[in-house]
């Protein structure tokens, strides 16, 4: 936010006079004391002046230029806006798809809307890439249409390029299959971002899942899409009589409608049925909604609600200034209260959002575990705060000043001036309503606010959903009411506490794990195991092979196309590890962890290795029961263990790694056991949390005793 500073710089002036003689030193001395008075009648206002906002003016008149509006024999309709400041023009194609619940194949239209830049019945995927790069353009699609943009000089060429895939794409079978695994691998590195978490499931509890808003992507739904269902989106909705193409730039009404005609004229037109929903509702009572994220730091609120706002109506610009005030903005009160006084986060925001269909409230925020409980109490605050008492006249005037700001720079931009004229046609908005815009918002007053607060703020009918650790948080939040379990797809859990069960203990899950994969006689039998893992990375190959002997010597050896990446050893007293050809010993506090790390079933020789074990709970991992231990280390360190509560076998580690103020949890997922040699072994491991997207590593051998020689963990 810039800040602007006004300095005023004040004199005082003298006026110099020659008197009469015959009354020069009364006349003297009342000039003196006159002066003396102004003086001080002047610092007097200048200190008024520095203590007082100024009075507020009349709301500053902004002239939005309008936008030439005609339409096509199809029904499509065209928004041209003019902006010569350079040579530049850029055009949308948008079609108001209504909203669709796309149920087992959600997911599809996005994948529809990729493909239509992918290949048309004249041009490969390549051929379009390479005329895109010839003429320097931005060229993207997506499910409701084009957006594009190229020197004046191109715009037909780049236009012609545009008609050909809206309306001749091939939908490419090679390329539709490497969209869906684009797809998957997104949906796979937000399996465990608490954020996307947090929106997928605010959008179920909000909306529920029968409405298109509430529907979730997953990898299931992903895995349903088939290229006919792609096609199928397209020749439904893609039609010119729901769109609009609004065109932006060094270009003239006069000079667009020609070229709109020429390209789009021929795009047919067709029926769009349209679905009503049922009106989603704020809950009758503030609930507490949890997902677990184990090993988590830091917990993500949503404080969120469905409300009943649409396009065009007064509440939208009074809602905006709501919203501004109490988290819109950097200087708002949730920043204010959470950041700035309290220290909980380093940003807490809200939306107040319009939709003709639905919109909703969210304010948010990532807080530290130990203060979630009281973070949530202050939006409560905050949020009846504005129901109960008036904003000042200095905060409202400073928050509407703040909005005439961004209201004013944003028209420097043309795609403001298409979005407003095209908001105009879609929403039906009166032909002034953005011209009028600034009267309106200067009309506000403190008891608009009140009643705004009162209408959408709902303290008492809110959503309060948290993902976070559930062992250091759940508990804290019952006083907001009772507490209801999700997993990361929104579906409600039946959660079981093993508190409940007093006959089962951390050592009795362990134990049980140890039976599962062998038994304690077979595990002891193994002197050394070798393993080959595969995994590919940006779409290189990786290798990984891990030797172990006992009772603590280990080799671990990473490599990609024959060139070693990384690479340890520890012969069981001294170790080196190295990287890219550089290698070091390594230092004391390293070797006593290695050493740690490097036995052999180490759930065997926990009191041995001074760990500890504690049962704290039970929890869903991907829909599966599992048992949640948390083991400690001599040093303090801990790992959070998960064991299937049927199988005994360890599905997940969850660790959590300091290094100075940066934190990472990293979270290994285990499954697909077999048994070699009568021990099982998960053939499969997921790492996530160490890099942007998850690694999949997969056990191509396994050799148990087969005789490992010392020589294999030489430290020279």
């Amino acid at each position: 936010m810039k800040k602007i500073l006004f300095f005023i710089l004040f004199g005082a002036l003298f006026s110099q006079c020659t008197p009469k003689i015959t009354d020069a030193v009364g006349g003297a001395k009342d000039t003196v004391k006159e002066a003396v008075e102004d003086a001080a009648t002047a610092a007097t206002n200048q200190e008024t002046f520095r203590h007082s906002a100024p009075t507020p003016g009349p709301a500053p008149v902004i002239k939005v230029k309008d936008a030439a509006n005609f339409t096509l024999d199809n029904g499509l309709k065209i928004i041209v806006a003019e902006n010569n400041k350079l040579p530049v023009v850029s055009f949308q194609v948008f079609v108001d798809v209504p909203p669709l619940v796309e149920n087992d194949q959600a997911g599809a239209a996005s994948i529809a809307g990729d493909l239509l830049s992918r290949g048309t019945t004249t041009k490969t995927k390549s051929e379009i890439d390479e005329a895109v790069d010839f003429i320097g353009a931005d060229f993207s699609s997506y499910s409701s249409g084009i957006y594009a943009s190229s020197l004046k000089k191109h715009t037909e060429t780049l236009m012609a390029l545009a008609a050909d895939v809206l309306l001749n794409p091939s939908f490419p079978r090679e390329e539709f299959e490497k969209i869906k695994t684009q797809t998957l691998s997104g949906l796979a590195s937000n399996k465990d971002d608490p954020n996307a978490i947090a929106s997928n499931v605010s959008n179920v509890l909000n909306y529920g899942k029968d409405h298109p808003y509430g529907e979730i992507v997953t990898e299931e739904t992903v895995g349903n899409i088939t290229l006919q269902g792609a096609k199928n989106y397209y020749n439904t909705y893609m039609k010119p009589n729901i769109g609009y193409v609004i065109i932006v730039g060094d270009i003239s009404a006069a000079e667009a409608k020609p070229l709109a005609e020429k390209y789009f004229g021929g795009w047919g037109k067709g029926t769009v049925a349209k679905k009503e929903y049922a009106m989603p509702k704020a809950p009758s009572k503030t609930q507490v909604d949890f997902v677990s994220k184990s090993g988590a730091v830091q917990s993500v609120i949503n404080v969120t609600y469905p409300v009943d706002l649409k396009p065009g109506t007064d509440d939208v610009i009074q809602g905006r200034v709501l919203n501004t005030i109490i988290g819109g903005y950097f200087g708002s009160r949730l920043m204010q209260n959470l950041r700035e006084d309290k220290a909980y986060t380093y940003g807490a925001r809200s939306s107040l959002s319009y939709d003709p269909y639905v919109g909703v409230f969210k304010a948010s925020a990532s807080v530290r575990n130990e203060v979630t409980q009281g973070s949530i109490q202050e939006f409560l605050n905050e949020m009846n705060r504005l129901r109960t008492e008036k904003v000042s006249e200095k905060e409202l005037t400073s928050v509407k000043n703040y909005i005439t700001g961004s209201f004013a720079r944003s028209l420097e931009d043309g795609q403001t001036v298409a979005r407003f004229a095209r908001n105009i046609a879609r929403y039906n908005l009166p032909a002034d309503y953005y011209a009028t815009y600034l009267e309106k918002l200067n009309a506000v007053t403190a008891d608009d606010i009140m009643a705004m607060a009162q209408k959408y703020l709902k303290p008492d009918n809110a959503h309060i959903l948290v993902v976070g650790n559930k062992g250091e948080v759940a508990e804290t939040l019952s006083e907001f009411g009772e507490i209801n379990y999700y997993d990361t797809y929104g579906n409600k859990l039946i959660v079981e506490e093993s508190a409940a069960d007093a006959n089962i203990t951390a050592e009795m899950v362990i134990d049980k794990y140890l039976s599962a994969i062998g038994g304690k006689e077979k595990l002891m039998a193994v002197k050394d195991l070798s393993m080959t893992m595969g995994a590919e990375m940006m779409g290189q190959p990786l290798e990984m092979v891990l030797v172990q002997k006992a009772p603590n010597k280990v080799m671990t050896k990473l490599t990609s196309q024959g060139m070693t990446i990384q690479e340890s050893v520890f012969d069981g007293t001294k170790g080196k590890q190295g990287q890219m050809g550089q290698s070091a010993m390594m230092a004391p506090e390293d070797i006593a962890r290695v050493k740690k790390q490097a036995t052999l079933f180490p759930e065997m020789k926990m009191q041995e290795l001074g760990s500890t074990a504690k049962l704290v709970g039970t929890e869903q991992v991907d829909g599966k029961n599992a048992y949640v231990v948390e083991v400690t280390d001599s040093d303090g360190k801990k790992v959070t263990n998960f064991f299937d509560t049927t199988s005994f076998l360890k599905i997940r580690e969850i660790t959590v790694i300091e290094a100075g103020d940066q934190t990472m949890t990293l979270i290994k997922d285990m499954s697909d056991y077999k048994a070699v040699d009568g021990v099982m072994f998960p053939y499969t491991t997921t790492t996530s949390g160490a890099m942007p997207a998850p690694l999949v590593m997969k056990v191509t051998d396994i050799k148990v005793n087969s005789g490992v020689a010392d020589s294999a963990f030489s430290v020279e």
